[in-house]
């Protein structure tokens, strides 16, 4: 069984909608509630270069300090922003996904079946009721 693991936030439907499509694979995830056990700096800086994005690419700003901190200044450094997603890791976008065949922020939630080892078991639809695999297991939308 592949090792994947999830960075989640229960509190969020696309963390939700992707830990479900991990478990339709048929894989049981390493769940890390990151808010309770945020990575460390180091580990930050691991996913977000194995996910091939900066760390304003992984700034989450709604529901957060963001404005308040003032990270919409584009003259703020990368190690700033990590700073500062270390002092407030509800700043850290989620769901970022570890598995084999690399690491990504799965936003949206479909993201994740790109690197995902398993196929999907079978037919899978978001909370919201949006069809993302059909009974088949393939993909119905991009991801």
């Amino acid at each position: 069984m592949a090792d994947v693991i999830i960075y989640h936030n229960s509190d969020c439907g696309t963390s939700r909608n992707t830990l479900a499509m991990i478990r339709n694979a048929g894989i049981e995830p390493h769940v890390v509630e990151y808010l309770k056990t945020p990575p460390s700096r180091v580990m930050l800086l691991q996913l977000i270069e194995r996910a091939g994005i900066s760390p304003r690419q992984l700034l989450r700003e709604k529901g957060t300090p963001y404005d308040t901190l003032g990270l919409g200044d584009e003259s703020l450094t990368d190690a700033a922003l990590v700073d500062a997603m270390m002092t407030h890791p509800i700043l850290i976008n989620r769901p970022l996904v570890v598995s084999p065949l690399g690491v990504r922020l799965c936003r949206p939630s479909e993201v994740v079946l790109n690197i995902l080892p398993e196929p999907q078991r079978g037919a899978f639809a978001k909370e919201d009721g949006e069809q993302v695999v059909d009974a088949a297991g393939n993909c119905i939308l991009p991801a």
